[in-house]
């Protein structure tokens, strides 16, 4: 049933509407694309938005460009663009700590300005793991300037990141020009300078020295074989707990898993007792799992294939790896319990500990729910390391991954971004069309196959924007974007419209931090624009304000994806990015207050 409300009425219900989801958003449940679409239809169901009016959205260019550009973001990477900056960032790194960090942002920064961040970051993270082991430092010495260069590079071309191209939408949508393919290039080729000299010369002192998971677990060389043996029986430990038998790390044999039957028991190590015909997964040296076996109180699992008993081997164990992998921002893995995943059947991989915010979890983790940015320590076979890594279940943070590239296309991809780029900017053609051609183009020349193409769009992304868009024109619509620039204009007039600006970029910086940069830049660009107009001045640098604050995400690692990802990947703590990220954030602050009227002057 449609309600019969009067606008003033709408007006409060939309404002709290929009209260509510940026609570949602900061408690990150449910997932903010759920909740923009939630917000959608209690809009249509209370008759806020007609039928008519929500799926108007569907036909925003911004997303539509913002979804082509997935496609030849991820064109680039699979003909081994991305690859290419990898080995570029290796040769000049040098042996410098200062030389590495400048190095890798210069190069970073440059790649995101073409192509979305996120794919670069977890493409280049193990580049960047492997440089600092190479070079003896912590790997949270370089990851975080990583994702920080990434973001410094989507705001120095309209397509550098999802959020100007919807910026650039909304400003057009409210009447003012499109923003220019390098009409941002001068201003942030600025602020990310500033941004490299602080941490190349701060960094040195505020960059911590974390361990990752694979660190704090220790050296791989002293568990480097795994067994799998039975429990015969005449065995005397028959009716004892593991620790009762001696199977323990302290005495050289830890028991990882027991099997009996079909059913594992790994996450019960602690209380079962142990029955004839178990089957027992032992991390050991091969002299004390042979012990073990001259002793009789265990013998070679005959059912195991690696298994086998003669005089001179009384036991064949299996050499394994430790490596870590991380859930990707596009893993399958997300959503399922740890217990569920049976790496060690399709794989013959064991789970030994996961690092998630800071804390790291070494037993009884088979009820966590995996989420983006987990880490996992992982140990098993070289071949199910290689299988489980080759089939994307997991970013391999141990070495750089070795997947097929179409390098003979690179030159195609490379190609079709920058015919977006050019039509773009000599606007010849809006760049929602020119992305959509390349886009095609990419896929009918083979960069990519269609299925890659489809699967690159991150559709969760698409429909938070289509989602927050709607909520964006009841904002319009009832006059509550209205109603806030009235009830603080009073107060904001007389400050001068320097003072307004340095307001709106540090109120969009600020909720950056705490919900999505998308859902920000989308509320905040039209409350911009009619407070600019209030004062009398031109809206296009509000605006500007809205785009450079929208990507300024250091000070948490929730509010940017990329921060996300390299939070577990360098074991960070949170405050570690209050420390680096916070004085970063009033640097740019005080940086985009000064150069934005230059490039945007307040009289238009």
């Amino acid at each position: 049933m449609i309600l019969d409300l009067s606008q003033t009425t709408q007006a409060y219900l939309v404002m709290g509407l929009v209260a509510l989801v940026f609570m949602s958003f900061v408690r990150e449940r449910p997932r903010p694309d759920i909740v923009a679409m939630g917000a959608v239809a209690a809009l249509l169901a209370v008759g806020i938005l007609s039928a008519e009016e929500a799926t108007s959205v569907f036909s925003n260019s911004g997303p539509l460009a913002v979804g082509a550009m997935f496609v030849l973001s991820t064109a680039l990477e699979r003909t081994g663009c991305v690859d290419l900056t990898g080995g570029l960032v290796k040769r000049l790194a040098g042996r410098s700590h200062t030389q590495a960090i400048v190095a890798l942002m210069l190069c970073v920064m440059t790649l995101s300005a073409f192509i979305n961040n996120t794919p670069v970051v977890v493409a280049l993270t193990p580049v960047a793991i492997m440089l600092a082991r190479e070079m003896g430092i912590a790997p949270s010495r370089l990851l975080m300037p990583l994702s920080f260069s990434s973001i410094f590079g989507g705001t120095t071309t309209l397509v550098g990141t999802s959020t100007n191209l919807l910026v650039s939408g909304s400003a057009q949508a409210n009447g003012l020009a499109p923003i220019g393919m390098f009409e941002i290039t001068a201003a942030g080729a600025i602020m990310a300078a500033v941004g490299i000299v602080y941490l190349a010369l701060a960094g040195r002192w505020l960059l911590p020295d974390r361990r990752t998971l694979g660190d704090v677990m220790g050296d791989p060389s002293g568990r480097s074989f795994l067994a799998e043996l039975r429990v015969p029986e005449t065995s005397p430990f028959i009716g004892k707990r593991l620790t009762e038998a001696g199977l323990t790390s302290e005495r050289g044999s830890e028991v990882i898993d027991l099997l009996r039957g079909e059913v594992s028991y790994r996450y019960a190590l602690d209380s079962v007792v142990l029955e004839a015909g178990d089957r027992l997964v032992v991390r050991s040296n091969a002299g004390d799992v042979m012990g073990l076996r001259e002793s009789g109180a265990l013998a070679p699992d005959t059912k195991a294939p690696e298994a086998k008993a003669t005089e001179s081997e009384p036991v064949t164990t299996r050499q394994t790896l430790l490596m870590e992998g991380i859930v990707g921002p596009r893993s399958r893995l997300a959503g399922y319990r740890i217990g569920d995943l049976n790496f060690r059947r399709l794989y013959g991989v064991y789970i030994i500990a996961v690092h998630r915010r800071g804390a790291d979890l070494r037993s009884n983790f088979d009820q966590v729910r995996l989420e983006f940015g987990d880490t996992l320590l992982l140990e098993g076979p070289a071949e199910g390391l290689r299988r489980l890594f080759e089939r994307r279940v997991l970013v391999n943070l141990s070495e750089p991954a070795e997947r097929p590239l179409r390098r003979s296309k690179a030159p195609i991809a490379l190609a079709a971004v920058a015919a977006v780029m050019t039509v773009s900017a000599l606007e010849i053609m809006p760049i929602e069309a020119a992305a959509i051609v390349a886009a095609v183009v990419v896929v009918i020349t083979g960069c990519l196959t269609a299925d890659e193409a489809y699967a690159s769009i991150h559709w969760n992304i698409l429909f938070l924007i289509f989602g927050m868009i709607a909520v964006g024109l009841a904002m319009e619509k009832t006059g509550a974007a209205g109603m806030i620039v009235a009830a603080t204009l009073p107060y904001l007039k007389p400050l001068g419209p320097l003072i307004v600006l340095a307001g709106i970029y540090l109120i969009t910086s600020t909720l950056t931090e705490m919900v999505s940069n998308n859902a920000t830049a989308i509320l905040l660009t039209p409350i911009s624009i009619a407070v600019a107009n209030e004062l009398g001045v031109d809206p296009r640098p509000f605006v500007m304000a809205v785009l450079f604050a929208a990507s300024a995400s250091f000070a948490t690692p929730i509010g940017y994806q990329t921060n996300t990802f390299v939070y577990s990947a360098g074991g960070y703590r949170f405050s570690d990015f209050l420390k680096v990220g916070l004085p970063l954030n009033v640097l740019m602050w005080g940086v985009a207050v000064a150069i934005i009227p230059f490039f945007w002057p307040f009289e238009g």
